[in-house]
């Protein structure tokens, strides 16, 4: 359920909100107005802690730990400050994952952060068994937080063994920003968001080739594995695929034409 922020921003007045705007946009936030909303509905009509808020914010941290949470695929999700921000460009990524798995099915949402891809297959299949893993303790709290069932551990672990073979989908929004590339990220997001979700060693493709490697041995045959990646990133991962049984991976772009995600069938 989204909240009404005009509602509860509308206890400041107007001067009040653009004169944060103004803040905001001189600090370089692109949708100053559109936050300066978010900002006052979680001020709650306090004029001083609207002006706190607006400061945090203009030092490049991150909205969603200011406000508490961020609207993804409809859905509002906790975010504690720590722990990654889901991106709306994940969006298409969970939103697959929950048209393919059966309304009974089980999924793994491996590195689930916050938990919002979890959280949107189990908004979609609420009948359905969904297991989110998470390295980082801190995430994992926030997760659950938010309603996902969470293991603690590297990747599979923690997850019942029974649950091997028998998963329908396994999708994994993991770190896939090439090491020397972390530099060239927004400096709010260097600054702030936690390396641990944002480095994915050389190539970029540490933790990911380990997910696709793992994973044929979890899914039921004709499963299906999706994973965020970039760039040139799904060439790269195809071979390893190929070898740990499944079939051509299916390239998934962004509005802007660029590749955003790959999905495969695990073979029989």
């Amino acid at each position: 359920m989204t909240r009404d922020l005009g509602c509860e921003a509308g206890r400041l007045g107007r001067p009040d909100l653009e004169a944060a705007a103004r803040r905001l946009a001189a600090a370089g936030c692109i949708s100053a107005g559109e936050e300066a909303q978010e900002l006052a509905a979680a001020a709650r009509g306090d004029r001083e802690r609207l002006a706190q808020l607006v400061t945090r914010r203009t030092t490049g941290e991150p909205l969603a730990w200011i406000t508490g949470g961020v609207e993804f695929c409809g859905l509002r999700v906790g975010v504690a400050p720590g722990v990654f921000v889901p991106r709306w460009q994940s969006e298409r990524l969970a939103e697959r994952a929950a048209e393919l798995l059966p309304s009974r099915g089980r999924a793994i949402d491996l590195g689930t952060g916050s938990g919002a891809v979890a959280c949107v297959l189990r908004d979609r299949r609420p009948a359905a068994e969904v297991i989110g893993t998470e390295r980082d303790p801190l995430a994992a709290e926030c997760a659950r937080g938010n309603g996902v069932t969470v293991v603690v551990g590297d990747l599979f672990e923690g997850v019942p063994p029974d649950w091997r073979g028998t998963v329908d989908v396994v999708v994994g929004v993991l770190p896939y920003v090439p090491t020397a590339e972390i530099e060239f990220l927004p400096r709010d997001v260097r600054t702030f968001e936690p390396g641990l979700a944002l480095d994915g060693g050389q190539d970029g493709l540490d933790l990911v080739r380990r997910a696709a490697a793992e994973a044929s041995s979890w899914l039921r045959a004709g499963g299906r594995l999706l994973l965020e990646v970039g760039g040139g990133q799904p060439e790269v991962l195809a071979a390893t695929l190929t070898a740990t049984g499944f079939g051509p991976p299916e390239v998934m772009f962004d509005e802007d034409g660029d590749p955003r995600g790959l999905e495969a069938v695990a073979l029989p």
